[in-house]
């Protein structure tokens, strides 16, 4: 806050004694803002401008604060001679007044008192000072591994300017932010930080923030105050506790089945997965993978049986719950893949001393919709029956076939028309 010290006109500023006149340079001194409990000085000059000496005898001010000084009494004053003093605003409170500076003289034939009225004004104001909101900082309890922010607002609530060199933060845990000195506030002027606390053990922690500025209070200290406890475990649950992958896997193939791991109480965080054997693999969870209490996550188990019959394992998920590990069980049931055969049958051809056929076999391009080049698959020419089996097959293929007919001197025949068998898939 300020005061405004303001003096009012009660003379002029020259005054007649006789045929003696005193002046003053400058006619009015005014001081602007002053800070109380510091001071200001003007210089001052008295002139005769009269015909005819003058006397000084007293200056008085009419206002506390201001003083007048450099005078050595009596000052005489020929004609046209000047002497200069010093006005000086030292305030010293915060209160509403006006006056003068008085001056009182004579001429040398005149025994009777004159006084120059000089104005003297001038604003005193309170020092700067900061304070701030709130006066202290309380954090609660905040979980290990957590963090929790306030923020914090500190204000010049005096009447002149003050500018905040440092802001410091001391107590394990606490951290600062938001603001970066020097920073200057006017009378009335805030700036808001922030102070966050995240703590790495458990205990009751003190703090404090230090702002170091040029108020009249210099070193600010903001209390801060936080408990740190340990997390609450969450619990890692497995839904289904036993994963069965459905229906008969044939071997050489896989089935897929899917699973879920639920947390409750806290977050949980699963860091891997670790399966007992080759033949199931869990997917679908990248590691580590943190679950929200409440909620969620689905994974993939996947069969891939090297023989038939029932097999069973055990997966066994990692994780910071208070019961881990978390274990699965995870099952399913293979078969062996069908063995198929081609039944080729033919009608025999009517040509005379045929004592035998070849079988012609190719691999059918399904992108192309051709068969490939043609191979022999029974080189040893066998009697002349009219049926063959080709068991050396693969599942999911498809194939072409043509006869030829074979005479003693091995001469062959045109191929016979082109049939195809598909194999089906595992």
């Amino acid at each position: 806050m300020f005061v405004i010290f303001s003096a009012i006109l009660a003379f002029t500023s020259s005054s007649w004694a006789g045929s003696g006149q005193l002046t003053s340079n400058p006619s009015n001194v005014n001081f602007g803002s002053v800070q109380v409990g510091s001071s200001q000085t003007q210089s001052l000059t008295l002139t005769n401008v009269g015909t005819s000496r003058l006397i000084i005898t007293q200056a008085t001010p009419s206002l506390a604060g201001f003083v007048l000084t450099g005078l050595s009494y009596p000052v005489t004053l020929y004609a046209g001679q000047s002497v200069s003093c010093n006005v000086t605003f030292n305030p010293q409170s915060a209160v509403t007044s006006s006056g003068s500076i008085a001056i009182t003289f004579h001429n040398r034939h005149n025994t009777a008192n004159y006084t120059l009225s000089v104005p003297v004004s001038g604003t005193a104001v309170a020092p700067g000072q900061v304070t701030s909101t709130p006066t202290s900082l309380s954090f609660g309890s905040v979980t290990v591994g957590g963090k929790r922010s306030l923020s914090d607002t500190v204000t010049n609530t005096g009447g002149s300017g003050v500018t905040i060199s440092l802001v410091g933060i001391s107590g394990p845990g606490f951290s600062l932010s938001g603001i970066t000195p020097p920073v200057t506030l006017t009378p009335g002027q805030s700036t808001t930080f922030t102070v966050t606390f995240a703590p790495t053990s458990t205990g009751t922690f003190p703090g404090t923030v230090t702002v170091t500025s040029s108020a009249s209070n210099p070193s600010l200290s903001i209390p801060l105050s936080g408990t740190a406890v340990a997390s609450a475990a969450g619990t890692l649950t497995a839904v289904p506790t036993t994963v069965a992958v459905p229906g008969n896997i044939v071997v050489g193939t896989s089935g897929k089945a899917t699973g879920q791991l639920t947390a409750a109480t806290a977050s949980v965080t699963v860091s891997g997965v670790s399966v007992v054997g080759s033949e199931f693999v869990v997917s679908g969870l990248s590691f580590p993978v943190t679950i929200p209490a409440g909620t969620s996550a689905t994974y993939t188990v996947t069969f891939s049986p090297t023989s038939s019959g029932s097999a069973s394992t055990t997966a066994s998920f990692a994780s910071n719950a208070s019961s881990a590990p978390t274990e699965v069980n995870l099952t399913g049931t293979a078969v062996a893949a069908p063995a198929y055969t081609v039944g080729l049958t033919w009608t025999a051809s009517s040509s005379s001393g045929v004592t035998g056929y070849y079988i012609h076999r190719a691999l059918y391009n399904t992108s192309t919709s051709t068969c490939g080049s043609y191979t022999e698959i029974n080189p040893s020419l066998p009697d002349a029956t009219t049926t063959y089996t080709d068991s050396n097959i693969t599942s999911g293929d498809t194939y072409c076939y043509q006869v030829t007919a074979v005479n003693s001197s091995g001469e062959q025949s045109t191929d016979s028309n082109m049939a195809t068998a598909i194999i089906p898939a595992p």
